[in-house]
């Protein structure tokens, strides 16, 4: 058994460590013993457990765990970048999020990574021609979690969604790596237009609560939104925007406003 960890953890330092929390949080409190077996104990690589947990919330009715379960693995096993996405986002809460104290949080308890994840299978659904199912898991995913993105919607690696409640992400909406957003945050479009319609949001931007970027507009690299904002035209990349409409009031203040998270706009020299 030491052998095989000290394996892991020479391999998959994300999952190395995601073992090691689980078996202390075993000891700290047994009656969530259950749980964390279950959900990373039992399993030999984060992909298994992602699949398990994610089955695990949107098992219904209509869809058992054990079937949503094999829709999981197949993706995981089909294409490798859903589970290099998913440790690249676990390392994003655990560095941004100051409420996240380990990496077995985001797993077990964040619904905002637990629905980007289930995303990313939807996203491998629909690109593979499987949209009635996409379609059935973005249902799920918004029933669970009040998170409504679309299957179709592409989105990078390192994503942190802090809260995550009523966030909202378009058809054609693309979202870079390494991108932050905040509670009640929508990519929408304006119109009924059945074309591209939605934001495209640059590497690094950092989008404050309850701000709605709207149209098929660009928001450039390592730029903020502050909280409330409503953006209706482009944002320059390392610029700050605020206002209903959003207007540039500043620059974006650091070079990674996604990362640091400073959501205070600065006046005066």
């Amino acid at each position: 058994m030491a052998e095989t960890r000290k394996n892991l953890a020479e391999l998959d330092p994300v999952w190395a460590q995601l073992v090691e929390e689980a078996e202390k949080a075993v000891k700290d409190e047994p009656l969530l013993g259950g749980l964390i077996h279950s959900s990373v104990l039992y399993h030999g690589s984060l992909k298994r457990a992602l699949s398990y947990r994610i089955s695990m919330k949107l098992a219904s009715g209509d869809m058992p765990e054990q079937l949503i379960r094999e829709i999981c693995d197949e993706a995981h096993d089909s294409d490798p970048s859903l589970e290099l996405a998913a440790r690249a986002d676990i390392a994003a809460v655990f560095d941004r999020d100051p409420a996240c104290h380990r990496f077995l949080q985001p797993l077990l308890f964040f619904k905002g990574f637990q629905a980007v994840q289930a995303y990313r299978v939807a996203h491998w659904l629909w690109n593979t021609g499987r949209k009635d199912l996409a379609y059935f898991l973005q249902m799920r995913v918004s029933e669970v979690f009040s998170i409504d993105i679309h299957p179709a919607a592409k989105i990078g690696k390192g994503l942190m969604i802090d809260h995550a409640h009523s966030i909202v992400i378009g058809e054609t909406a693309v979202v870079g790596d390494n991108v932050s957003l905040l509670h009640s945050v929508t990519l929408g479009g304006t119109g009924k237009e059945d074309e591209d319609r939605h934001p495209k949001i640059g590497n690094g931007v950092l989008i404050g609560a309850g701000a709605k970027v709207l149209g098929n507009i660009k928001v450039g690299n390592c730029s903020r939104i502050a909280a409330g904002s409503v953006v209706l035209t482009e944002v320059p990349a390392q610029k700050t925007v605020a206002g209903v409409p959003a207007r540039i009031v500043g620059e974006a203040g650091c070079d990674q406003p996604a990362i640091t998270m400073d959501q205070v706009l600065k006046s005066g020299p």
